[in-house]
């Protein structure tokens, strides 16, 4: 199965909250890229969308939706936040998947939490780095739960 976990768009800088924080334009049109290039890869299918609830991850997901084939499951996810522990998200991620048997699983997170959870799901690697609207594409086992790191796709510009 492949695991795309990828960093929002690009997001205001102030906000009432860090919640809050908004996509500025270029963030919208990188995600619109994104979208544009994942939906090459997906071949018609894209079981399952877990964002997290901030509002910059919100609008990334409803940003990218017309250009993705129908996901079959679409969830807000507490513990995606920038905030989430990569340890406990790899480990239900890995419980979801044994259980649901996704081919595809799209995560839309934040910094540092995507840079860890890539590390966490891919042995020995360190964690990358992510630009925003950047996807992390890993092939996962689930019945070996061994994970390798394909790529890491770039919006351009």
């Amino acid at each position: 199965m492949r695991i795309f976990i990828m960093r929002h768009g690009e997001a205001q800088n102030f906000a009432p909250s860090d919640a809050e924080r908004p996509l500025t334009p270029r963030g919208e049109l990188q995600s619109r890229q994104m979208a544009e290039h994942l939906a090459e890869q997906l071949d018609g299918q894209l079981d399952m969308v877990w964002v997290s609830p901030y509002l910059r991850a919100q609008q990334t997901w409803q940003t990218m939706v017309d250009c993705l084939p129908p996901a079959a499951k679409v969830m807000t996810v507490d513990d995606i936040t920038p905030y989430g522990e990569a340890e406990q998200v790899a480990a239900y991620i890995k419980a979801v998947i044994g259980v649901e048997r996704p081919e595809t699983l799209l995560v839309v997170s934040h910094l540092p939490l995507v840079g860890y959870l890539t590390a966490e799901l891919v042995a020995g690697i360190q964690p990358p780095m992510f630009q925003t609207s950047a996807i992390a594409v890993i092939d996962f086992n689930p019945e070996t739960e061994l994970a390798t790191f394909v790529e890491q796709v770039i919006p351009h510009g």
